[in-house]
């Protein structure tokens, strides 16, 4: 709860860090964290996730894919209801009973074929609809890109993950590092089209994020603004 609260306060005041007009007053900090995160990739993380890629099965890597997105159904489901979107929250709620249980643990999407879709939201995302500016753009060591806002609002999101309910450290870091390497392999065709479209693979992938992101918030709907950068969540 502590850990919630924390996070709740470092949110308020990066909203109110932010500086209209401009998403990225931190680049010069931001670029060297992006130089060490991209480094960090070549040596190691991309070329596990190459590796996992070659030596699994497809129906594993999908199973694996369905397990891990059938527990961030959980987070997602407390932030539909919290977004005040009860009906969405029940659906998420419904497909997560049904893949588990239906599904082995969430192996198997039971759920979709049964008109349950699946969502992503996230507390970055809840407090963007509730009008908490993101705040200025922010590369995270290891985690890549973020706002001053989405950044602490991970720590309320990791409340509901799986570490919270492991207590094997063996389990806990096995599960840590397959979610990781299945992530890094889903973007690896993604990595393709950054390479070949961008001049400034920092830039490009700032703005397309930025956008992405605001299309989040406002489930793919965000109003018109003069300034798509300017407090995207007023």
């Amino acid at each position: 709860m502590r850990s919630i609260l924390a996070a709740l306060a470092l949110v308020l005041l990066a909203g109110c860090a932010t500086a209209p007009g401009n998403p990225d007053p931190w680049e010069p900090m931001n670029r060297k964290v992006f130089a060490f995160n991209d480094a960090f990739d070549q040596a190691l993380y991309r070329p596990v996730a190459v590796g996992y890629k070659k030596v699994t099965p497809q129906p594993v890597q999908t199973g694996v894919n369905n397990f891990f997105d059938n527990i961030y159904d959980v987070n997602t489901t407390l932030n539909q209801f919290l977004q005040g979107k009860p009906k969405e929250g029940f659906s998420d709620a419904a497909r997560f009973v049904f893949n588990t249980v239906f599904g082995v643990f969430g192996l198997f999407d039971v759920a979709t074929p049964l008109g349950l879709d699946k969502h992503d939201e996230d507390f970055g995302q809840t407090l963007g609809l509730w009008g908490v500016p993101s705040g200025p753009y922010l590369v995270l060591p290891l985690l890549g890109p973020s706002t001053a806002r989405d950044g602490p609002a991970k720590l309320v999101d990791l409340q509901w993950y799986y570490p919270r309910w492991v207590d094997n450290d063996t389990l806990y870091w096995s599960l840590w590092g397959l979610d990781k390497v299945r992530t890094r392999a889903n973007l690896l065709q993604a990595e393709n089209v950054l390479n070949a479209a961008a001049l400034d693979r920092y830039t490009f992938l700032r703005d397309a994020w930025l956008q992405r992101r605001r299309s989040q918030v406002y489930d793919g709907h965000p109003p018109r603004v003069k300034d798509d950068f300017d407090e995207d969540t007023k």
